[in-house]
């Protein structure tokens, strides 16, 4: 597991960035963390470096949003408001996804359900209002170059 301070939302921005040069298509990433850790903002830091022009905003009420402008297919997903993973599992998004990259806020709650392959992304809120943000590699994301990201 890699943990990285972020004393400020661009360093948050930065590191997901970063992340995102070691993104393979058909990657799944979790994002946990409480309400207002700075999961979308992860997120959008992702997708920027993935090359996508469209400001990434919360999927909460539509529970997934797709951003196509970019290397890869980009799938963001929220999963706060679902009751089951059989909800998650009727959205069918890690099929549509498996060209390219699919972010799954609050995923922790289906982590067990997901491709071994994956990386988890913790966010926490550190006593300064920065954050503390812990990658942890799954399945084939021990082999990339972390080097590079931390």
């Amino acid at each position: 597991m890699i943990e990285v301070s972020c004393p400020g939302p661009e360093h948050t921005l930065a590191l997901a960035s970063r992340v995102a040069s070691l993104v393979r298509p058909g990657d799944v990433i979790v994002l946990a963390g409480k309400l207002g850790a700075g999961k979308t903002l992860f997120a959008g830091g992702l997708a920027s470096g993935l090359g996508v022009e469209e400001a990434v905003v919360s999927p909460s009420f539509v529970l997934v949003r797709q951003y196509l402008s970019g290397f890869l297919p980009f799938f963001h997903a929220d999963i706060y408001r679902l009751n089951s993973f059989n909800e998650f599992e009727d959205l069918d998004v890690i099929e549509q996804a498996r060209d390219g990259v699919l972010v799954i806020e609050w995923g922790d709650a289906i982590e067990t359900t997901l491709p071994t392959d994956h990386l988890r992304v913790t966010i926490d809120v550190d006593e300064d209002d920065g954050r503390l943000i812990s990658l942890e590699p799954f399945g084939s994301w021990h082999q990339r170059d972390w080097e590079s990201v931390a």
